[in-house]
């Protein structure tokens, strides 16, 4: 198992182990001391235990949740007695007791047979063997990063126009010459239609079906040594406690359907969880009708903060399903017509998985040893109407369960579809014998899908949810936000809006929302962040459902959540806005902890992804050809850029990452060595507050504070700081003074695995007002940030507003040098009261400004007593003043303090 050679912390991957060198300081130290006292080494050798052993029988009784290679199976501290069978645990992080996780294996899987090559080291020793240098087929360096870039930035056309200059370089050739992933071909299919010519001869239509082969596909990913450190072969279940108690659920292999299905495979086996997603797109801009109809495959043994990552390649491209427009059908036949077309080409780009997911596939892993992979379909993303026309069912339908139309808006745990059963039906149907479950399931008649023949697949528990188009764009958007206009009207809430105070990294909607007509997945989210605050409609679901790692309390709060939902919804057929709640998008959701449990939490496996992706295998794609028979220059292109991706991560050797895997590892390493260096140890190390280098107004008066930056009782609270902190100082601060103001602090916090997998970067700005310049140089408002201010040592997850209290930060500043004893940064801040209870309705805590003797009750503390960024929001009567603006707020009303935090909070 992996571990840190400085504090021996376990953790599941090699790139965990960098990750928590490159954020735990004392480990870091250590790693640039080791560095310096041994130039011969790049970066401290990363242990493992016995668990990682390439011998069959220990693999019987050893796990490692992403398997070691063959290299480290010689570690020497291979003689240290295994963990008990049973249960086997290891450590991810320690740092904080909520996020240690406790792994129990899956016995049995994940076996390995014998050593093999990856197509890398293939490459590499067909090039020794040839004598050739690492640049052949290219002449040198220089020739082949012309051609590099002629592949990445031009498209046909645009390099053929080049290449016939005279230089005359046959780079394409040589691009040819380069090992690719596994190739294309095509299928050309004839579709016989009902309706007749002027002759009475029935039309037809050719189509073209261009495919990989699925099984090589998934060898390529499995075995691609780029991924070595994020892959996994074996499932196992987690725990936040050594006693197994609390279980948690992220990752795919820490969920159900994995351990489940590795029961009915032999011993040993390996399994190979194939996510599959398909979404039809246009290409054409502006003119044309010109679409494509991508397929892509991912596989689940990589973590899916890898899969997430387009640039990766994690997720390739397996095929383009025909996107013709079915002429030679009538009108009312043509959609049963687009539904067969579409499993019978599906039937032909996954047929090679028959076979290999019922015997297996030997397949090289990254970690260059074979194993017996067994690919599965396990999952399908997809939206609402392509789950249908996968599930074979009528768009009005639910794809999972068989829920009648008029109870889809009731809390009820429907019946959920069976395959076999479906097939049955589907049988009977193609015979003529016109059984009634045809029509009570909302069967289309489809009699062969794609999925009958798949092994140990259900279809139907393989469509995962949707945030994008079920949460965020369905219920959200189309539907919550509909309501609530219909209630508050337009104008209402466009005013509510614009009043909302200013907060760093959140969009204002300064011309309300009545006026945005298109909207993205991101403007939701943003759109989410203030609107319970503005209604105080309950979106718990929301960010319950978008949390990267679940426990058992999530899943009930997510239960929890839609169950409140439901028990309140009546009030919106009371005021007229809804008839009935029979609603797709609104049942889906209720589909969501089920899938959860069996595939692991829902952001590896959102439609963001194939959105994203469409941009780089179908858009671009499309644009570098030259319009005309563009699927064949599409699948050549796409080849090339394969080819080049490959032969460049061929010079990169996935052992040697100094930069310990992370780019945001490098950037906290900026922040930290521009952190303050006498900082008070009110907090822990892990948590930076970053400084500008030099401020950014040096020598401040005290009048200028006053006037500009509102601080009307800074002396008065300076004077306070220096009597407690400085005692036997005999200095007065004094008009006289003055000060280097600085305009912003950055917090870094350690990432929360519940919702991100980056350090949190936190702005809290103290900026006052500046005028508009000359010419058309906008001004700007006065910006002064609220936060949370620690009364004492807090941890660096906030969790509770225990300990804490809300204040607006109005000055940043250092000390004049008379009076700098080692205190550090300094920030002026105007308190507000303490937390009041929860609001029964909201759940949100309400506050005021605090005084003293008609005075803002104001005080100076040092810097780093600021744990977190706040967002005070004003508690709105019944109507909005149109005139009033989020400025005039700051200064009036109550305030609701909402901190972008996970929902636990």
């Amino acid at each position: 198992m992996p571990h840190c050679g400085f504090c021996a912390k376990e953790m599941p991957t090699l790139g965990g182990v960098r990750k928590h060198i490159a954020g735990r300081p004392d480990c870091r130290r250590q790693w640039e001391l080791l560095v310096e006292n041994q130039n011969d080494i790049g970066a401290p050798r990363l242990g493992t235990s016995n668990q990682a052993d390439t011998n069959t029988d220990s693999h019987t009784d050893s796990y490692s949740p992403h398997r070691c290679s063959r290299s480290e199976s010689s570690n020497p501290d291979a003689d240290i007695p295994a963990a008990p069978k049973h249960r086997r645990v290891t450590i991810e992080e320690v740092e904080d007791e909520d996020h240690a996780r406790y792994f129990e294996q899956c016995v049995g899987a994940g076996q390995t047979l014998h050593e093999g090559q990856t197509g890398f080291e293939r490459f590499q020793q067909y090039k020794e063997c040839m004598g050739e240098d690492k640049w052949a087929p290219f002449n040198d360096g220089e020739e082949w990063g012309l051609a590099e870039w002629l592949v990445k930035n031009l498209g046909q056309t645009r390099t053929d126009k080049f290449l016939k200059l005279p230089i005359n370089l046959s780079f394409l050739q040589k691009v040819d010459e380069l090992p690719h992933a596994a190739a294309w071909s095509c299928k050309k299919v004839k579709v016989q239609g009902n309706k007749t010519d002027e002759k009475g001869q029935t039309l037809h239509e050719e189509v073209e079906v261009w495919m990989r082969d699925p099984v090589e596909c998934v060898k390529d990913l499995i075995g691609n040594p780029l991924f070595r450190d994020h892959m996994v072969y074996a499932p196992a279940q987690a725990y936040r406690d050594p006693a197994g108690l609390h279980r948690v659920i992220d990752d795919m292999w820490t969920a159900d359907w994995w351990c489940d299905k590795q029961k009915l495979l032999p011993k040993g086996a390996t399994i190979a969880p194939i996510i599959l997603a398909s979404d039809k797109t246009c290409l054409s801009q502006f003119r044309g009708d010109k679409s494509a109809w991508p397929v892509y495959l991912t596989i689940g043994n990589i973590a899916k903060e890898k899969r997430r990552q387009t640039s990766a390649r994690a997720t390739v491209l397996i095929g383009y399903l025909p996107t013709g427009k079915l002429d030679c059908f009538t009108s009312d036949a043509r959609s049963l017509a687009g539904y067969r077309l579409f499993h019978h080409c599906m039937s032909l780009l996954l047929e090679p998985l028959v076979a290999a997911g019922r015997n297996g596939v030997e397949m090289v892993c990254a970690d260059s040893v074979i194993r017996q992979v067994f690919p599965i379909l396990a999952a399908y993303v997809a939206d609402f109407l392509e789950q249908c026309l996968v599930a074979c069912c009528k768009e009005n339908w639910c794809p999972k369960c068989l829920v009648a139309a008029d109870e889809r808006g009731d809390p009820l745990t429907s019946l959920m579809r069976d395959p076999e059963v479906t097939k049955d039906i589907l049988e009977k149907q193609k015979n003529g014998q016109h059984p009634i479950q045809f029509d009570d399931n909302g069967l289309c008649a489809v009699f062969n899908p794609f999925w009958a023949n798949l092994p140990h697949t259900d279809i139907f528990l393989a469509f995962t949810p949707d945030l994008l188009h079920q949460v965020h764009k369905g219920v959200f958007k189309d539907h919550l936000v509909k309501w609530c206009l219909e209630i508050a009207s337009e104008d209402e809430m466009d005013s509510c809006f614009k009043v909302m105070p200013d907060y760093p990294g959140l969009r204002h909607f300064k011309k309300g929302i009545s006026t945005v007509r298109q909207w993205t997945g991101t403007e939701h989210k943003e759109m989410q962040c203030v609107f319970i605050g503005l209604l105080a409609a309950i979106l718990d679901f929301s960010y319950y459902a978008q949390l990267r790692m679940h426990t058992v309390d999530s899943l009930d709060g997510l239960e929890s959540a839609l169950a409140v939902f439901h028990a309140n919804k009546d009030i919106l057929q009371e005021l007229e806005v809804r008839d009935h709640f029979n609603i797709p998008k609104l049942h889906q959701i209720s589909h969501f902890v089920k899938s959860i449990t069996l595939f692991g939490s829902t952001d590896g496996f959102n439609t963001e992804l194939p959105e994203h992706l469409h941009i780089d295998f179908a858009k671009d794609a499309y644009r570098a050809s030259n319009k005309r028979d563009y699927e064949e220059q599409m699948a050549l292109w796409l080849q090339w850029q394969e080819a080049v991706f490959l032969r460049t991560s061929s010079h990169t050797d996935p052992n040697c990452r100094h930069d310990l895997d992370s780019d945001s590892d490098a950037e906290i390493e900026e922040l930290r060595s521009a952190a303050p260096t006498n900082a008070s140890p009110s907090l822990p190390i892990d948590v930076v507050h970053v400084l500008a280098k030099t401020p950014a107004h040096p020598r401040q008066s005290v009048d200028h504070l006053i006037t500009a930056h509102g601080a009307t009782m800074f002396l008065p609270a300076l004077k306070s700081f220096l009597h407690e902190h400085v005692p036997h100082n005999n200095i007065i601060p004094g008009p006289h003074d003055r000060f280097d103001v600085y305009r912003q602090v950055i917090i870094v916090t350690p990432p929360d695995p519940r919702a991100s997998d980056s350090p949190t970067r936190l702005r809290i700005r103290a900026t006052p007002e500046v005028q508009p310049g000359p010419g058309r140089k906008p001004g700007t408002s006065t910006r002064f940030d609220m936060a949370l201010i620690s009364d004492g040592v807090r941890t660096s997850n906030l969790r509770t507003f225990e300990g804490v209290r809300v204040a607006q930060v109005c000055v940043i500043f250092n000390l004049p040098r008379q009076f700098q004893v080692g205190s550090g940064p300094l920030a002026y801040v105007e308190w507000f009261t303490p937390l009041r209870e929860p609001d029964p309705f909201c759940g949100l805590r309400q506050v005021s400004c605090s005084t003293r003797q008609l005075q803002r009750n104001a005080a100076v503390i040092h810097l780093d007593k600021i744990v977190h960024l706040c967002h005070l929001i004003p508690k709105l009567g019944p109507s909005v003043d149109p005139g009033w603006t989020s400025c005039y707020y700051r200064q009036l009303l109550l305030y609701i303090v909402l901190v972008p935090a996970t929902p636990s909070m």
